[in-house]
C-alpha cells in the first residue's frame, strides 16, 4: 500500500470515530508537501503501520505506555502547580503500549529528517547519540522532571528565547474567527470549568494547530480576566493509529497484535490520561482529559517549542539529550525499566542510528511519492 493510499485509509477510518474538518485536511495534505520533516509530523498513521518490518530486531524489545509520535519538536513549557516553568513532552494523542524503542527510533529519526530539513545543523551521528545517552543516563538515575526555574540554564535560555513578544502570541488567537456552526455542549462545559474564574464571557474560536492531529476539531475559549487575556483549548481525541495497524497489519505478528486488540478491549481505547498521570514529570494541572476532548491552558509560555522560534547559537546536543532524558522520564512510568537496561545493554552501538537511518530512508520515499500526488 502506498502512502496516497494509507492516507486515504486513516481518513476513513478516524472520520468513524471524530468529525473532521475537511479545509483543516486540506491545509495538512499541502503541508506534508512541504517539506520532509512536516511530512514525518504529520504521518504517524504511516509510521504505525511500518516502523516494525523496517526496524526488524530493534521492534523486539519490553514494552512501555510510549508517547508513540515522539519526534524533536513533540516539546514544550507549561507552569506547574507552583507556577515553576517546566519542559518536557508536549502531547501524548498516540500514546499506546509499545516497544521502547519506538519512541527513541521515531525521535532519532525526526532529528536526522529536521537535519534534512534545515531546523537542525548537528551531526546525524552526533544527534543520535547525544538523544541515546540522555536516555540511558536517566534510566540509571531514576528521571527528573526539567523544571527550568532553578536548574537546566542552557535549555532555559533556549526555551525563554522564543517569549520576548507574548503580543503576537495573543494577537494570533483575537485575529482567529468566531465559530459560527454549534460547539458540543461537553465542549462548552469544559471550557467554562476550565477559565480561571465562572462565569466569564468568552469567545469561542476554531484554532487550525499540529499537523498529526490537524483536521481533529480545535475549540478555543479566549476571555479577558484582571487585566489580561486568557485562554483554554478542547482538543477532540481519537484511539491512537495504532489500532488502525493492529487492525490492518498482515502476517502473524499482525495477527498476534490484532488478536490482542481485540481480547483487551483496547481498540478503542484512549491512553492520554493514564500516561499524563505516570512517569518522572511535572505535570501541568491546567491539562485533563474530560471523555473524547483534552482540554488545556494555552498561553506565550504553555506551547510547543518550534526548533525555528530557538536561537541560532543553541546547543543542540544538549538538547538532544534532554529530550532522551524526557522520554525516558515518561517510560519510567511504566515497570520494568531494568528489562529496559537488559535489552540496552546487548544492542551494538549502532543500533539506534543504523535503525533511524532506515526509517529515514523509508519516509523519504513515502514523501517524494507524495509529492508527485500533491505537487
Amino acid at each position: 500500500m502506498g502512502i496516497v493510499e494509507a492516507t486515504a485509509r486513516y481518513e476513513a477510518w478516524l472520520a468513524e470515530r471524530v468529525p473532521l474538518v475537511k479545509a483543516d485536511l486540506a491545509h495538512k495534505h499541502r503541508a506534508m508537501s512541504a517539506g520532509i520533516f512536516p511530512f514525518l509530523r504529520a504521518t504517524f498513521y504511516r509510521w504505525a503501520d511500518r516502523w516494525r518490518a523496517i526496524a526488524g530486531d530493534v521492534a523486539v524489545a519490553p514494552t512501555v505506555l510510549a508517547v508513540g509520535d515522539l519526534h524533536v519538536e513533540n516539546f514544550g513549557t507549561w507552569r506547574d502547580a507552583e507556577g515553576r516553568l517546566v519542559w518536557g513532552v508536549n502531547d501524548f494523542d498516540e500514546a499506546w503500549p509499545l516497544p521502547y524503542t519506538n519512541d527513541l527510533v521515531r525521535l532519532a529519526t525526526s532529528a536526522l529528517l529536521a537535519r534534512e530539513y534545515h531546523d537542525l545543523r548537528i551531526d546525524g551521528k552526533e544527534a543520535v547519540s547525544a538523544i541515546l545517552d540522555g536516555y540511558q543516563e536517566a534510566l540509571e538515575h531514576g528521571g527528573h522532571a526539567f523544571v527550568l526555574a532553578e536548574h537546566h540554564t542552557a535549555l532555559r535560555e533556549m526555551a525563554l528565547y522564543r517569549l520576548h513578544d507574548p503580543e503576537s502570541f495573543w494577537n494570533k488567537l483575537e485575529s482567529l474567527p468566531t465559530v459560527k456552526s454549534p460547539v458540543p455542549e461537553i465542549v462548552l462545559s469544559s471550557l467554562r470549568r476550565a477559565l480561571p474564574e465562572r462565569g466569564l464571557k468568552a469567545r469561542i474560536v476554531h484554532r487550525v494547530a499540529g499537523l498529526g492531529s490537524l483536521g481533529r476539531q480545535r475549540f478555543v475559549a479566549l476571555a479577558a480576566w484582571r487585566g489580561g487575556r486568557v485562554a483554554r483549548e478542547a482538543k477532540a481525541l481519537a484511539p491512537s493509529a495504532c489500532t488502525l495497524g493492529a487492525s490492518g497489519s498482515v502476517g502473524k505478528g499482525g495477527m498476534v497484535r490484532r488478536a490482542w486488540s481485540v481480547l483487551s478491549g483496547a481498540a478503542g481505547k484512549i491512553h492520554y490520561d493514564a500516561i499524563l498521570r505516570r512517569g518522572v514529570r511535572c505535570p501541568d494541572p491546567c491539562v485533563r482529559v474530560d471523555g473524547a476532548w483534552l482540554v488545556r491552558r494555552l498561553a506565550p509560555d504553555c506551547s510547543r517549542v518550534k526548533l525555528n522560534e530557538l536561537p541560532r547559537k543553541r546547543e543542540e546536543a544538549r538538547l538532544l539529550h534532554a529530550m532522551g532524558w524526557e522520554t525516558a522520564n515518561v517510560h519510567l512510568g511504566s515497570p520494568g525499566s531494568r528489562a529496559i537496561r537488559a535489552d540496552l545493554k546487548r544492542r551494538d552501538k549502532r543500533w539506534l542510528y543504523d535503525a533511524a537511518r532506515r526509517l529515514a530512508d523509508a519516509i523519504d520515499d513515502d514523501w517524494r511519492d507524495w509529492c508527485k500526488a500533491y505537487p
